[in-house]
C-alpha cells in the first residue's frame, strides 16, 4: 500500500447529541480542507436511499463554510466524477448499501487510486469511515443488501467500529461491542479494529495517524504484528482491548 500520499479524515459520526449536522467536527473539517486548498467536494450519498435529500443536507452544511458540493449521483459517469474530484466526502447511513453501490458503479479502484496515489483528500463519516478500511466486517449495520464482497477501499490497514459503546451493565444479556470484536479476531488474518467513540475522529496524513475530537478510542488487536500498523496513532495508547 502506498501511504505517503494519504490525506484522510474519518469521523465516528455525523451528529453528536445536542448538536447540528457535522457541527462538532466543524473546526477539524475546515482545517483539513483548507490545508489542501480544497474548494470543491464530491459527495457520495449512497449510504441512504434518498440521494437528493441527503445531498441537499450536506450541501447546506458545506456551503456555509464556503465549499461547493457536487453529488456523484447527479453525474452521468460516476467514474469520471471520481477522476475529476478535488476531494471526497462519503456520508453515513447503511454500510452494506454504501459498499454495494461503490461496487455497482465501479468506483472502488478509482477512489482508492486517487486517494493513495494522487493525494486527493477523503472525508468519511460513520459508514463512510467504515468503507475506508480493510473490510466492513466490524460495522454495526444490518445487511439490508448484499455487496459482492465485504472488502472495502483499503485506504488504511485496519478496521473501524464507529459509534463505539463501552459496556454498561444492565439486565440486557446481549453481547457487548468488545465481545463482538473479540469474536471477529478469532478469524485468522483479521486486522486490528479501532473503536471510535462518538465525537472522535482519525486524521491520517501519510503514515501519521492522529486521534482528534471530543473522545478517546480503543484499539483491539489480535496479534502484535498487526498492531504495528496503527502503533503510531498519536494521543491513542496502544494496548489490547483496554479502555483509556
Amino acid at each position: 500500500m502506498d501511504t505517503q500520499q494519504r490525506r484522510i479524515l474519518l469521523l465516528s459520526t455525523s451528529v453528536v447529541y445536542g448538536s447540528e449536522y457535522l457541527h462538532y467536527a466543524t473546526d477539524d473539517i475546515n482545517k483539513f480542507l483548507k490545508k489542501y486548498n480544497v474548494s470543491r467536494i464530491l459527495f457520495v450519498p449512497y449510504a441512504l436511499n434518498d440521494y437528493n435529500e441527503y445531498a441537499n443536507k450536506v450541501t447546506g452544511a458545506f456551503e456555509k463554510w464556503g465549499y461547493k458540493v457536487n453529488s456523484i449521483h447527479t453525474s452521468e459517469d460516476p467514474v469520471q466524477a471520481v477522476e475529476e474530484a478535488e476531494a471526497f466526502f462519503v456520508g453515513g447511513g447503511n454500510t452494506f448499501q454504501l459498499l454495494k453501490a461503490l461496487y455497482d458503479f465501479k468506483i472502488i479502484d478509482p477512489i482508492k487510486k486517487r486517494v493513495l496515489e494522487e493525494g486527493i483528500p477523503y472525508i468519511g463519516s460513520s459508514a463512510g469511515s467504515n468503507v475506508a478500511t480493510v473490510s466492513i466486517c466490524t460495522t454495526n449495520d444490518m445487511p439490508i443488501v448484499h455487496p459482492p464482497s465485504f472488502t472495502a477501499l483499503g485506504l488504511i490497514p485496519f478496521n473501524i467500529n464507529p459509534h463505539y459503546l463501552d459496556d454498561n451493565p444492565t439486565t440486557h444479556m446481549g453481547e457487548t461491542r468488545e465481545q463482538r470484536i473479540e469474536q471477529y479476531h478469532r478469524i485468522p488474518g483479521a486486522p486490528p479494529v479501532v473503536g471510535l467513540r462518538e465525537g472522535s475522529l482519525l486524521h491520517i496524513e501519510g503514515d501519521k495517524i492522529t486521534l482528534v475530537g471530543k473522545c478517546s478510542a480503543r484499539i483491539f488487536s489480535p496479534y502484535p504484528p498487526y498492531l504495528e500498523a496503527i502503533s503510531s496513532i498519536d494521543n491513542l495508547r496502544t494496548c489490547h482491548a483496554m479502555p483509556w
